[in-house]
């Protein structure tokens, strides 16, 4: 079944009501969260949702869902467009848009 959320806070809820509870950051080639650090290569993104601003089209993210190889499941908020936070490229790769 396919979702569209229409907000980031929406997405994101619903993500943790359905066990997405970790927040991650990225780190590198890594997610972070706490003393946590997955490698781009142990995790998986579960779903994706894409935003963008209404009045300012700058004002770009996209959500992740993700689940690691150890079963941790998380959210990951990024930026994309013109104010993207600088990825490695394996980061990149693996963050690409379905």
């Amino acid at each position: 079944m396919e979702y569209h959320y229409d907000t980031v806070s929406n997405a994101i809820n619903s993500l943790k009501r359905q066990g997405y509870t970790v927040d991650f950051n990225l780190e590198g080639n890594y997610l972070v969260n706490g003393g946590d650090k997955i490698g781009v290569n142990e995790f998986s993104i579960v779903d994706v949702y894409r935003y963008e601003g209404d009045t300012d089209p700058s004002d770009e993210a996209a959500v992740y869902a993700i689940e690691s190889t150890n079963g941790m499941k998380g959210v990951l908020v990024t930026a994309y467009g013109a104010s993207a936070e600088a990825f490695t490229d394996e980061m990149l790769e693996k963050l690409k848009v379905r």
